[in-house]
């Protein structure tokens, strides 16, 4: 497919986090972009400002005449998007050029120097720090991102035609459509067991992709079965980070490529999990080429991404952060750095869960990872694309979580819960709508202060 030839682009979950970034960049590049969406959110909001026409209603009627020329118009679509939905039905059933976001990617990506990252937890950080690394450098390149990187206010950084930086996702197997130059493989856990079926059918999908490039050119977390340059914190790895310590609010480390040591790094971001995305982003942008200060200088200024460890209000009497946690390892560690940060302090974590499918295969593990905190909070679970369970729901979690301080809550009552509560540090974890929370707890637990 020649992309030239296009001239529109219309997106069917326009309002994912990954669609998202796909409507910017056709729109930087001149295309005209429009959209279908179920739900209004605060990204369709920003699409929206930004000129984009979205709509949310799922109606044939609501689309522009000039949407349905096929011969110059491109459809993306998301593997959330349900078979009987009729926009998609209409474009399939007429010819049109109908592609999934991850076959668009690959296109896109194709004919540039390709940094791909991989990983069942830490893709978007490590993708928005590389990105940063590589923008902040003059380097000519786009990345298109899984978060808002706070920098940029955007999920889109650059947008340049030699270098590109993509989200390498297993999900659906997209990962294997792209064509990286330069790869790494943040973490293989178990997830999208609905998908996969199980752990050994992931690890073989993940050892498909790293065969895309060659063991030089793959990045890989210390421990994990694969063949590549490793990435080590306090341990013996390719590239280590030591002398790890805190200064005020940074974390100040050293790099060990085993050639050399660089001094001195500085990095804003909380837990050891970001530390290690940091570290891989630095071993693939030194990887490319770029100078040591030039990097040194990018992680220092990297201001973090909208809900992965997002503070919301940092003052002294109280501490909120917003995390995008889905994933009993996610959960876990949010709770090592919220420890680390805050030692002393009673911590009171709100969590919806994500998906049935996912509630059910790591349930023991949720149960776990939740019972850390002082006080949990849970809501009902967030279905995204999926029918309920039966037996799978949040009572049945509450009901293995081993902590006094723990109940289940509807969405009405989260408000008046932050306001009775009487902890010093209050977290929101999960990937459904929870975010859209944000702002109104972030204006109660103010009025607290």
């Amino acid at each position: 497919m020649n992309l030239n030839q296009i001239h529109n682009v219309y997106f069917i979950g326009i309002g994912g986090i990954g669609m998202s970034a796909l409507a910017r960049y056709f729109m930087n590049i001149g295309k005209n972009v429009a959209g279908y969406d179920k739900t209004k959110t605060q990204l369709t909001d920003e699409l929206q400002e930004l000129g984009i026409s979205i709509h949310f209603e799922d109606s044939i009627d609501l689309i522009a005449q000039e949407y349905l020329n096929k011969e110059n118009t491109l459809i993306i679509i998301t593997p959330a998007v349900p078979k009987n939905h009729s926009e998609w039905n209409y474009f399939t059933s007429n010819g049109f050029n109908v592609k999934k976001r991850a076959e668009v990617l690959g296109i896109i990506t194709k004919d540039t120097f390709c940094f791909a990252v991989a990983g069942t937890h830490g893709k978007t950080t490590t993708s928005s720090i590389l990105g940063h690394i590589l923008y902040q450098s003059g380097v000519d390149v786009t990345a298109f991102l899984g978060g808002i990187v706070e920098n940029y206010n955007s999920n889109l950084i650059g947008s340049g035609k030699t270098v590109t930086v993509v989200e390498a996702d297993e999900f659906d197997r997209s990962f294997l459509h792209l064509h990286p130059n330069l790869a790494c493989i943040t973490s293989m856990d178990a997830d999208h067991l609905d998908i996969y079926g199980d752990a050994s059918a992931i690890e073989a999908s993940f050892i498909e992709f790293s065969n895309k490039v060659t063991t030089n050119n793959l990045f890989i977390a210390k421990g994990l079965p694969l063949k590549g340059k490793t990435i080590g914190i306090n341990e013996e790895a390719n590239y280590e980070a030591q002398n790890i310590r805190i200064e005020n609010g940074f974390y100040v480390f050293d790099i060990n490529t085993n050639q050399e040591i660089i001094e001195n790094v500085k990095f804003s971001l909380p837990g050891h999990h970001n530390l290690s995305n940091a570290l891989i982003a630095f071993s693939m942008a030194k990887s490319y080429g770029l100078d040591n200060n030039k990097i040194k200088e990018a992680l220092a200024t990297f201001k973090g991404v909208r809900r992965r460890f997002s503070f919301q209000i940092r003052e002294e009497k109280i501490v909120y952060i917003d995390d995008y946690a889905h994933h009993p390892t996610e959960i876990n560690a949010v709770h090592q750095a919220v420890r680390e940060l805050y030692p002393n302090k009673k911590i009171m974590a709100l969590f919806q869960p994500h998906l049935f499918s996912r509630t059910k295969d790591f349930i023991d593990g949720f149960a776990e990872s939740l019972s850390k905190f002082d006080e949990i909070v849970l809501l009902d679970i967030y279905p995204a694309r999926e029918l309920p369970i039966e037996g799978v729901t949040s009572n049945w979690l509450l009901s293995k979580i081993n902590n006094p301080k723990k109940k289940l809550i509807e969405k009405e009552e989260v408000l008046r819960t932050f306001e009775n509560s009487n902890a010093d540090v209050y977290i929101t974890i999960g990937a459904g709508d929870i975010g859209e929370m944000v702002k109104n707890i972030k204006k109660v637990l103010y009025e607290k202060i």
